[in-house]
């Protein structure tokens, strides 16, 4: 019986569209979506629809969970917030661990958040580059393991490429553009590649790709 897991990254962010954004925010490393990247995920939702996942998962990130958020709608499925998928903790672009909302927090804004859910891989700071891809890898790996049935991860530039390494091996080139999708599918104990990076479901992509 085959598997498919989708990846996905997270719409296009606030600070991308209006860098002064983070000179006055409270959480200055966890920007939401822009009003083009709540489009994108829309559009993302839409297109999933008609699929047969039954599970979604999501990085801690306030952006990530928006994007996750507006394809639950979609597909009428809770969310599980999982650390594995977060941002790569990259100490050359934030100080100190990102301060985020609480799952708690979260969960007022966007009820979907299945609160029983706990991280099967917790991403930790900082973190080089190379440790940012394993985790993704190791987190992918378990998910797919664990949840049989066809699930989407929606995690950032980073982490869309490691999860993507990690079912697959290797060290395969993604084209993780914003709100992209990538396809793998299981064919007995191999996994095959069949999206990478489609942004075909979106009416409008971004010409630059940036990793956060």
């Amino acid at each position: 019986m085959s598997q498919i897991v989708w990846i996905a990254r997270h719409g296009n962010r606030l600070d991308f569209v209006n860098p002064d954004w983070f000179l006055t925010a409270e959480r200055p490393y966890d920007p939401p979506l822009s009003e083009d990247g709540v489009i994108q995920a829309k559009q993302l939702g839409q297109r999933l629809k008609g699929e047969n996942i039954a599970h979604i998962f999501a990085s801690p990130f306030l952006r990530t969970v928006q994007t996750a958020n507006q394809v639950a709608e979609a597909l009428d499925l809770p969310i599980q917030v999982e650390s594995g998928l977060s941002e790569w903790l990259n100490p050359n672009w934030m100080p100190s661990m990102p301060e985020k909302l609480s799952l708690e927090a979260l969960h007022e804004r966007y009820p979907r958040i299945n609160l029983e859910y706990t991280s099967r891989v917790i991403a930790e700071y900082p973190e080089p580059g190379e440790k940012c891809l394993e985790r993704a890898g190791e987190t992918a790996r378990r998910l797919a393991a664990e949840f049989s049935a066809d699930i989407l991860l929606v995690g950032h530039g980073a982490s869309v490429v490691g999860a993507t390494g990690g079912l697959v091996g290797g060290s395969p080139e993604v084209n993780a553009a914003l709100c992209c999708l990538v396809k793998i599918v299981r064919h007995d104990r191999e996994w095959i590649v069949e999206l990478n990076g489609d942004t075909s479901h979106l009416s409008q992509t971004e010409t630059l790709i940036r990793f956060h």
